[in-house]
């Protein structure tokens, strides 16, 4: 039962960070264009490429984990890759979460709370 569980979640993140990646990826500039603006009032003002790229390393570096994860899960019951995607998946998010309250957007920080309880669940099942 706990294989589903940790296999459902993992995918969920998997999904989470891929597509997240992917975004960022293939629409760089908009989304670079969008974060100045948020970070306008920040620390961050100038950093906001490199903030982004550091983001989008973890969010692949995550996501890829997951879907190892699952399938170790899946051919030999092994937790090392999995337990790893769900660590990276949570110090993504840490950074997502700092990243929002320096912006002061409390809705977007209270978001990521909401990614944050799986992964901090997965991480806690898979090891």
């Amino acid at each position: 039962m706990n294989n589903i569980t940790s296999i459902l979640i993992l995918i969920f993140l998997a999904i989470t960070f891929l597509q997240s990646g992917y975004d960022k990826l293939f629409h760089w500039k908009d989304n670079v264009d969008w974060l100045k603006g948020h970070f306008l009032k920040t620390p961050l003002k100038n950093q906001v490429p490199l903030a982004l790229a550091n983001i989008l390393i973890l969010e692949l570096i995550s996501g890829i984990l997951c879907v190892v994860g699952c399938i170790e899960l899946l051919i030999n019951n092994g937790r090392i890759f999995g337990f790893y995607g769900a660590v990276f998946s949570c110090i993504t998010l840490l950074m997502l979460l700092f990243g929002q309250r320096l912006a002061k957007d409390y809705d977007g920080a209270r978001t990521i709370v909401i990614y944050f309880i799986p992964a901090i669940l997965a991480v806690y099942w898979l090891n």
